[in-house]
């Protein structure tokens, strides 16, 4: 009996304890999620170069897609089913004034 309390005393903990395990999935768990955000916030910029230069290539095709007019004048655009034409535009302006096909 003598050499079992002797060992104990070495060696306390010799069974299996679910807290170290559960320890261990966690430093796993954030072991690759913190790689998985280095690895996200290096390969965000390169691939956002590459695919600009790659959109840059395109020739002919007109990337605007909003934009300003320097006037306050106030006018209304309508196109009709009804008109000639699919392409015919009516512009109506603030002053009830008319211009194009309406």
């Amino acid at each position: 009996m003598s050499l079992d309390k002797d060992w104990d005393s070495i060696r306390p903990d010799r069974g299996f304890r679910a807290a170290d395990a559960g320890m261990g999935i966690l430093r796993i768990t954030l072991l690759f999620g913190s790689a998985a955000v280095a690895l996200a916030l290096i390969a965000a910029p390169l691939l956002d170069s590459q695919t600009r230069s790659a959109r840059d290539g395109f020739a002919g095709v007109d990337t605007m897609s909003t934009g300003t007019i320097g006037h306050r004048d106030t006018y209304t655009l309508r196109r009709s089913v009804l008109q000639p034409l699919p392409s015919s535009v009516c512009v109506i302006r603030s002053d009830g004034s008319r211009s194009g096909e309406c």
